[in-house]
């Protein structure tokens, strides 16, 4: 992997395929509990905590540096669409205790939420791929892409067992095993 951008971008594949996990459940007619929570899992772990972390602590930091704002401008969107993100989650996750012990009218709510994360994620995946990290190629040197992309490789390498970036995507793969999603993406 060359920059910075390009291991953020290898995150989204994954991240794409968990939401292709997420749509694959919703389109059924019972969800099963089990599967759900490990998906909010890896969202809050990988996608929110690895890869967002790496976006919110590091590359937007860098970039306002550059001049990106925080407070508007294209970071600024993307920083409330991850909040966005979380707020479906979190409500999924509120849902999930009711819905596990037999409460099937959540199911719809729950549903929409899915549907609405992975709306949401789907869009924001394109315009940071599409928009925001070739401004940021274009204002980063290549000593900052390097400093990045070591950064991210100790937050990729996980802080304890089980916590690294290949064990969140063997997860992901896992449940594109169970449901059958598009898995044809690859990553860089």
């Amino acid at each position: 992997m060359k920059s910075a951008t390009q291991n953020l971008e290898n995150d989204h594949v994954h991240i794409l395929q968990l939401i292709d996990v997420m749509r694959s459940m919703a389109a059924q007619s019972a969800i099963n509990p089990d599967h759900l929570e490990e998906a909010c899992q890896l969202v809050r772990l990988f996608a929110d905590g690895l890869h967002h972390n790496k976006e919110e602590n590091l590359l937007f930091p860098f970039m306002a540096e550059k001049g990106f704002a925080p407070h508007v401008g294209p970071v600024a969107v993307m920083l409330a669409e991850h909040d966005a993100g979380r707020a479906y989650i979190q409500t999924i996750t509120r849902l999930l205790p009711e819905y596990r012990n037999g409460d099937l009218s959540l199911h719809r709510q729950i549903c929409v939420a899915m549907e609405g994360y992975a709306d949401l994620l789907t869009q924001h995946i394109s315009k940071e791929n599409n928009v925001l990290f070739r401004m940021a190629d274009q204002v980063l040197s290549a000593e900052d892409q390097h400093s990045l992309l070591v950064e991210f490789g100790v937050i990729d390498d996980g802080l304890t067992a089980g916590t690294a970036s290949h064990d969140y995507i063997q997860r992901i793969n896992a449940l594109l095993a169970l449901y059958g999603a598009d898995s044809s993406q690859k990553p860089h």
